[in-house]
């Protein structure tokens, strides 16, 4: 009677370890950033947005995640010209008003070098 007793355990044990094996992968989520600069604001903001997509997607491989969800998340203007603005984008380059959509939060700014400048954020979740 032992002998079974403990080979049901036994199957009951690895059945156990068998099936949170089969757990899907946690959920978690990594907030993404991107810079790019144009000639014109929409032109900006619509190359920082697709690059933040894209990041998006390459969070998504690398997690190993079989699919992801974008939402708007505030983020700083990140000037390419950090030597000339140490402290980040002043008030007076800031260009109102942010545009916020449902993934995307997207801030724009004139740049040193450059007309626009945005800076696009974005949660990335995924399972």
């Amino acid at each position: 009677m032992r002998g079974i007793l403990a080979k049901v355990c036994g199957l009951i044990c690895v059945a156990g370890f068998f099936l949170v094996g089969l757990k899907p992968a946690v959920a978690g989520c990594e907030l993404v950033t991107a810079t790019h600069s144009a000639p014109t604001r929409v032109k900006a903001v619509q190359t920082s947005q697709a690059l933040a997509l894209q990041s998006a997607y390459n969070v998504q491989r690398k997690r190993g995640w079989s699919s992801v969800s974008l939402s708007a998340r505030p983020v700083a203007g990140d000037p390419f010209w950090k030597a000339v603005r140490p402290n980040g984008v002043p008030p007076r380059a800031r260009l109102q008003p942010d545009i916020v959509t449902a993934q995307f939060y997207t801030t724009c700014f004139r740049g040193v070098v450059v007309p626009f400048v945005c800076t696009t954020g974005s949660s990335v979740c995924g399972q």
